[in-house]
């Protein structure tokens, strides 16, 4: 569920920086609003559409499982849902920090700083200390799955460019065929383009961290 993906990134969003707040905005704008609109209309007919020139059974199916071990769309999704879970981390220490605050505050502590409960949770916590730590925390591992899902797709798919024609010998192929892919431009584009947009993703991160 996008949705709920983004409710809980937005509540992170406020207590990101200025280049954070950019990076929620590419993940939702130029990935999540991608994959859902347009990239799963062009990846929706793949496997149907996947052709070889021979008619021996199974052979369609098991070129097809060795060219593409797993779905572009699949992938895209569990890399957003990766990419997106250290925020996680930052959520979790604000929590901590005002259910602490809180405790205090009835104890009868902190009461020149707050008026009342509903104060502490509309306080805007400043990245400090050990806030410090779990932010950037939360963008080295953003890094590092971005980094790690973009050598996944090269390693999978021997690159980033889907070819016209797939040669297969695989058995049960009687001999080396021709296979084919449906709209391997198009494709090729939508791959492209969201490459791109983890590569600007990973330069916001290390730009964030330096700012940092």
């Amino acid at each position: 569920d996008w949705g709920t993906l983004h409710t809980f990134i937005g509540g992170v969003n406020k207590h990101s920086t200025s280049i954070g707040k950019v990076w929620i905005t590419v993940i939702f704008i130029f990935r999540v609003m991608i994959l859902v609109v347009a990239a799963q209309e062009v990846w929706g007919d793949e496997q149907e559409d996947f052709v070889c020139n021979t008619l021996q059974p199974g052979c369609k199916n098991v070129c097809y499982d060795h060219f593409f071990p797993v779905s572009h769309i699949r992938l895209w999704a569990l890399q957003l849902i990766f990419v997106s879970t250290p925020a996680l981390l930052v959520a979790m220490h604000v929590a901590y920090y005002r259910h602490e605050t809180a405790r205090k505050f009835r104890r009868g502590e902190k009461r020149n700083e707050f008026k009342d409960l509903e104060d502490i949770k509309k306080q805007k916590v400043r990245i400090e200390g050990s806030l410090w730590w779990t932010y950037t925390s939360s963008i080295f591992f953003r890094i590092i799955f971005e980094a790690s899902f973009m050598y996944v797709f090269y390693f999978l798919y021997n690159g980033y460019h889907l070819p016209w024609v797939l040669k297969c010998g695989i058995d049960p192929c009687p001999n080396l065929v021709d296979c084919f892919i449906s709209r391997p431009t198009e494709k090729t584009v939508f791959t492209i383009f969201m490459i791109s947009a983890s590569v600007i993703c990973m330069l916001l991160n290390v730009a964030e961290l330096c700012y940092l």
